[in-house]
């Protein structure tokens, strides 16, 4: 006790100086003046502060999981689009009747590799056969085209990228109607080439590009991108044009495969209708 007076006595003076600063801080904000409210707002501001940076930094960590309902919730909105549906004219009821059988669905999936830098590229998503992944489905995101399954296993499927030497899928001139393969080069991993369009086609810098009704993979109107440039070729008849893409094969994250139920039979009618060699 005697230790503790002690050190009362010979630090009294830095006890009252405290004092005295709470005393003139409570009598500034009692006061209601200048410097109480000046004091206030400052508090305030610094307080505001910090519950941003907190929402900011909870909003951060809680992008993932955002991202994922975004997804899922797209595909269930996609799923439901009246362009999904294929009509069947029926004269059973009545002469103008129609059936409406769903041929387009969409599985989301989650990009855990891929590459650009390569002449053949290729990504893998996290869903495969249990999901209802398949090979030759088609693979986009809400930007535009990505590439078609290649191979499948039961919670993955690899996807052959629009930069790959074997992708080949028919696209079209959104505004003039002419179509042709899109393919890549090999080049710049930001821009293909639509291929063997006429020339009487009416073509546009800035013009869209889209998938057209004679893909299998896809269906009719998938963003690919807008056209930067086109040129006819020597001793060609048709021109090559080179198309932007709209998706950035750089930053994928979340993508959807669609799934044509319809698919199978067009091919096997198809190839049946094949002559026999």
């Amino acid at each position: 006790m005697r230790n503790l007076l002690a050190f009362l006595y010979k630090h009294h003076f830095i006890f009252v100086f405290l004092l005295a600063q709470l005393i003139c801080f409570w009598m500034m904000i009692r006061g209601k003046n200048y410097q109480g409210s000046q004091l206030i707002n400052s508090s305030n501001a610094v307080a505001a502060n910090i519950y941003a940076a907190e929402a900011n930094t909870k909003e951060y960590f809680s992008l993932k999981h955002e991202n994922l309902r975004l997804a899922i919730e797209n595909k269930e909105l996609r799923n439901h689009l009246k362009s999904n549906y294929f009509a069947y004219p029926t004269r059973e009821v009545r002469i103008n009747d129609t059936v409406y059988k769903l041929q387009y669905e969409f599985i989301d999936a989650k990009v855990v590799n891929a590459s650009v830098n390569n002449r053949n590229n290729y990504i893998t998503i996290n869903a495969g056969s249990a999901q209802g992944v398949t090979r030759e489905m088609g693979v986009y995101n809400s930007l535009g085209m990505i590439g078609f399954v290649r191979d499948v296993s039961e919670n993955f499927a690899t996807i052959i990228s629009v930069l790959h030497k074997d992708f080949a899928v028919n696209c079209k001139l959104k505004r003039d109607g002419s179509y042709g393969p899109l393919i890549w080069d090999g080049k710049d991993y930001q821009y293909c080439l639509l291929t063997d369009i006429p020339t009487h086609a009416k073509i546009k810098n800035g013009d869209t590009v889209v998938s057209s009704s004679l893909s299998s993979y896809f269906p009719e109107g998938i963003m690919v991108g807008t056209i930067d440039s086109y040129e006819r070729r020597q001793n060609e008849q048709f021109y090559t044009i080179k198309v932007k893409l709209s998706a950035d094969l750089k930053k994928l994250n979340y993508v959807y495969v669609i799934k044509n139920n319809l698919k199978k039979e067009k091919d096997s009618l198809e190839k049946a209708t094949q002559p026999i060699k």
